[in-house]
């Protein structure tokens, strides 16, 4: 048993909570680079909660640019034990509909412009991805969302794409075809990295529109987004207070704070001590047993 560190990504339209009790901004370095901000730290219902705005405050780094390994390493460093991801969406599929909330529960990463491990020479692993939220967390997370008045789908497939552009109809359509239910440019490799920080994470995502997929509706545009965007923000906020409500008072253990045990493949002796020096935080554990 362990006290609970909740680490809140915000994604579009959510930059600060309000409901922080004692709120400070720290500022904490990276090995990876330069993190998207500093971390918004407090407490909410008793519960330490460290923030961090994804795009940085006043949106100002776009979703390829975004250093997810900077941003995942500075929340382990600053001792979260779980991670909520909060996060703008389109829909593909009619039953989920603007305004709704997502709790994923699978991914597909089309992205490619992206760092998304923190190994490599030196020191390689293989982190297993086949479930890749934390199923106890996203339970959590969807009740919580259901207490602020959030129509909730438990379960659905985000597809993760490179963007800053939204997608053609053809594009849309062939993701349709896959099986992904939703569409977005953040989740990943955030979701790898975190699995890889040994963190549990869970994301849910607020549906924005319809994607482009709708023949005859107008398409995606940025004054909608935002229209609904201010909305779901309302209501992300009023989540993660229930949240923070429902949670036991201490943290059971979970597999995933262990998950590196059987995924580091190289030899000790082999191993790169600049490498090593860099994953200090993210995987120090697993390193020094």
């Amino acid at each position: 048993m362990s006290e609970w560190v909740i680490g809140i990504i915000g994604g579009s339209g959510l930059y600060a909570l309000d409901a922080l009790e004692n709120p400070q901004w720290i500022k904490i370095d990276s090995p990876w680079g330069t993190p998207s901000d500093e971390l918004l730290c407090g407490t909410i219902k008793g519960i330490k909660c460290i923030f961090l705005p994804r795009h940085g405050r006043g949106h100002r780094i776009g979703p390829s640019q975004l250093n997810f390994r900077a941003n995942i390493d500075i929340l382990k460093r600053a001792g979260v034990t779980d991670i909520i991801s909060i996060s703008a969406i389109g829909s593909l599929c009619e039953e989920m509909a603007p305004g709704d909330f997502i709790a994923v529960d699978q991914f597909i990463d089309r992205t490619f412009a992206r760092e998304k491990s923190f190994f490599g020479e030196g020191v390689v692993a293989h982190i297993s991805m086949a479930e890749p939220v934390c199923p106890r967390l996203s339970d959590y997370a969807a009740n919580a969302a259901e207490k602020a008045d959030a129509n909730v789908h438990r379960g659905g497939t985000y597809l993760a794409m490179e963007g800053p552009q939204f997608s053609s109809r053809a594009e849309s359509n062939i993701y349709r075809v896959w099986g992904a239910h939703i569409i977005g440019m953040t989740a990943m490799p955030e979701a790898k990295l975190a699995r890889e920080a040994e963190l549990p994470y869970a994301l849910i995502g607020m549906v924005t529109d319809y994607d482009c997929w709708r023949e005859n509706e107008a398409h995606v545009e940025v004054e909608t987004i935002i229209a609904q965007l201010q909305s779901n923000a309302e209501k992300a906020r009023h989540m993660i207070v229930h949240l923070m409500r429902s949670l036991p008072k201490e943290r059971e253990a979970s597999p995933i704070d262990t998950g590196l045990d059987f995924a580091l493949i190289t030899e000790p002796s082999a191993r790169n001590p600049e490498l090593i020096a860099k994953l200090d935080a993210v995987a120090g554990r697993a390193l020094k047993a």
